[in-house]
């Protein structure tokens, strides 16, 4: 029986503006597999790099597995995004205009229990943006409290 890893960044979507979503296998050792299958991960302070034409997490936060012996991993050290060459030229591209970055949304088992990464290209918010989609979302929640009543 498969079971269901769902680790996610709740505030990319209030920080950052996002385009394209891309999914890529990530290489981890043996211990980093077993930790993130336990939903011993986070990204919530991770953010993806380019460096040499290659696509990297930096800063995810992967505890140490506790029945592992003597061999411990890095917790925060930077993992490998496995990825197309088109998509890595797509985002190389993407990354070369100032302001822009890419941010890791999720992190989940393929279908083959592959540890995969969902993550998108990004623009920073403005801070009156974060402003207006907490107006609207209050707006919208007063909405339904009042579709509620009649």
């Amino acid at each position: 029986m498969q079971q269901q890893v769902n680790i996610v960044n709740k505030r990319a979507k209030f920080e950052y503006h996002l385009m394209d979503e891309f999914v890529a296998g990530m290489k981890l050792s043996g211990t980093e597999i077993k930790s993130i299958r336990n939903g011993k991960a986070s990204i919530v302070e991770a953010y993806c790099v380019f460096s040499n034409g290659e696509v990297f997490i930096r800063n995810m936060q992967v505890q140490a597995y506790e029945n592992s012996s003597f061999a411990h991993h890095n917790p925060r050290g930077d993992r490998k995004l496995l990825l197309n060459r088109k998509e890595i030229d797509k985002i190389e591209k993407f990354m070369k205009v100032k302001g822009n970055t890419m941010v890791p949304l999720k992190i989940f088992l393929s279908d083959k229990g592959w540890a995969k990464l969902k993550f998108a290209t990004a623009v920073g918010k403005k801070l009156y943006d974060k402003r207006n989609d907490l107006k609207d979302k209050d707006d919208k929640r007063d909405m339904d409290r009042a579709m509620k009543r009649f």
